[in-house]
């Protein structure tokens, strides 16, 4: 008796999805993850459009809505006192590929509570030297 072995590849269905799943994964893991800071920003402006609109009534409510404390929902708020052109920087910051972003929300909190836009490009500046 004579035994034979040989590798026999299979190209079924099931083979394909997973052939595509991983080059998906790869695809996905190359591009990197959007900032949080961004993500901040932008969640910030969307609910500032909803106590506009009159979806919602109060902090209260969003910080409900969100499932977050009222504090941690002014604190997110609070980013919009930035200056529009330092907003703007935020939400195109390039991706992250890997490990942490270099600029986060407790960063930038002393930049919140200036009120003066050109205090806050200064100090924004000294920020992004740093990064």
């Amino acid at each position: 008796m004579i035994k034979v072995k040989r590798k026999v590849a299979f190209q079924g269905e099931a083979h394909k999805r997973r052939d595509a799943a991983k080059a998906a994964r790869v695809t996905l893991a190359q591009s990197g993850r959007i900032p949080r800071i961004a993500k901040l920003v932008s969640l910030a402006n969307r609910m500032q459009s909803m106590l506009e609109s009159g979806e919602v009534e109060s902090f209260q409510q969003l910080a409900e809505l969100g499932r977050i404390s009222q504090p941690r929902m002014t604190q997110i708020m609070s980013l919009l006192n930035l200056a529009p052109d330092i907003q703007e920087e935020l939400l195109y910051l390039p991706e992250v590929i890997k490990g942490k972003a270099g600029i986060h929300e407790r960063l930038l909190r002393p930049l919140t509570t200036e009120i003066d836009w050109k205090v806050q490009r200064r100090m924004w500046g000294r920020i992004r030297k740093r990064q």
